[in-house]
């Protein structure tokens, strides 16, 4: 059984780990996205479809296509963040399930059918995949500013046209600047959001 993380770690993940709005000028290397995403793959999904698929918006080039996309509100700090990750999902995910859960020969056929029947499953699974790729960022040392306020169908046509791939949300990526963190917002307690039965 595994040990609880000390606390170090649950501040990093968690108690004092903070949306960003603002970045610092340092470059995120391509190695530590692939190092990010060896670590986001890992997480559970249901019968392993993991649906996600990102893009990290690094380039001018890319930057230029998001821009358009975005709302007024998020495009300075997004144009500024060093990466940008476009958390999407694939509708089409099942062609993929042979390979992912091979234990299961006829698992393909639990998706199979019209792709809006997929939906459901993929934007779930894509979700949390997405919630994952916060929680590793952080644990590998980076910040992470998650937002809607972007043009999914803009969005969509600018990175995914002609394939089942839908944007969820975005995720700034980088180092933060704590000039650009705004003060902690409340939470629920206990009572209000959750029961024990």
């Amino acid at each position: 059984m595994s040990e609880a993380l000390n606390a170090a770690a649950l501040d990093q993940l968690f108690r004092t780990a903070r949306t960003q709005n603002k970045f610092l000028d340092r470059p995120v290397e391509d190695a530590q996205l692939h190092a990010l995403y060896e670590l986001v793959k890992l997480g559970p999904t249901a019968a392993n479809t993991t649906p996600a698929r990102f893009v990290f918006v690094k380039s001018p080039e890319a930057k230029a296509k998001l821009g358009p996309t975005l709302d007024e509100g998020n495009y300075k700090k997004t144009m500024a963040a060093p990466v940008t990750v476009i958390v999407a999902y694939d509708e089409d995910f099942h062609e993929k399930t042979p390979y992912l859960f091979p234990h299961v020969p006829d698992a393909k056929s639990w998706f199979d059918g019209p792709r809006e029947n997929r939906h459901v499953p993929a934007f779930r699974n894509g979700s949390l995949q997405g919630a994952y790729l916060i929680l590793a960022a952080r644990a590998l040392g980076l910040d992470t500013g998650p937002m809607s306020g972007f043009d999914n169908a803009k969005l969509d046509a600018a990175f995914f046209a002609g394939t089942a791939i839908k944007s969820n949300f975005l995720v700034n990526l980088g180092y933060g600047d704590p000039a650009g963190v705004f003060p902690r917002s409340p939470r629920l307690p206990f009572d209000e959001a959750a029961r024990i039965e």
